[in-house]
């Protein structure tokens, strides 16, 4: 059960109402997790800039790829089936490559070497080794893009620990525990 509390539809300012509808029409529902971040305006002008910004920056799977990872590292259920979702409808990633992605890879060795970066950048608290930043390096990615990882990481640390701290209802099909995923 959530734990903060969402505002009532009424309750909600104009300003984040007209957010709130624009999320709707992109994924075609409200998600709670929106619901929730309404009663702070700032909050969600903030959250909804931030993935709209972040969505010009690598492409589609690989950033989903990178939220899968992350949410995993951060064990945020909501963010999972949340991201599965999206990962699943929108950009027609397969099952298997979702899955990887949880555990930091991908079938994409490229976007693996992404995933796994981003998942070390969050286990580390942006310690990353000279052999990790290498290894990201290898797979072909210039420093723009691992800016542009770190910046996603960062992106998805701020809506998994929103939920974390929420335990958000999940309003979207559950997926497995965070804790069944086994390393491929």
């Amino acid at each position: 059960m959530s734990r903060l509390n969402v505002p009532a539809p009424e309750d909600v300012p104009a300003g984040a109402q007209r957010i709130l509808d624009n999320v709707g029409t992109q994924l075609g529902f409200v998600p709670n997790m929106f619901k929730i971040i309404a009663s702070n305006p700032t909050v969600l002008e903030v959250v909804t800039t931030l993935q709209s910004t972040l969505s010009r920056v690598l492409d589609a799977k690989t950033r989903h790829s990178i939220a899968l990872a992350v949410s995993q590292a951060n064990g945020c259920s909501y963010c999972l089936a949340i991201h599965t979702h999206v990962a699943t409808k929108f950009s027609g990633m397969s099952g298997d490559d979702i899955e990887l992605g949880r555990v930091g890879s991908s079938v994409d060795p490229k976007r693996a070497a992404a995933a796994r970066f981003a998942q070390r950048v969050v286990d580390s608290r942006g310690q990353v080794s000279d052999a990790e930043l290498a290894g990201v390096r290898g797979a072909g990615y210039t420093d723009p893009q691992i800016l542009a990882i770190v910046a996603l990481a960062v992106q998805f640390l701020l809506t998994n620990f929103i939920n974390n701290v929420n335990q958000t209802d999940l309003d979207i099909p559950a997926i497995g525990s965070v804790d069944t995923v086994v390393a491929q």
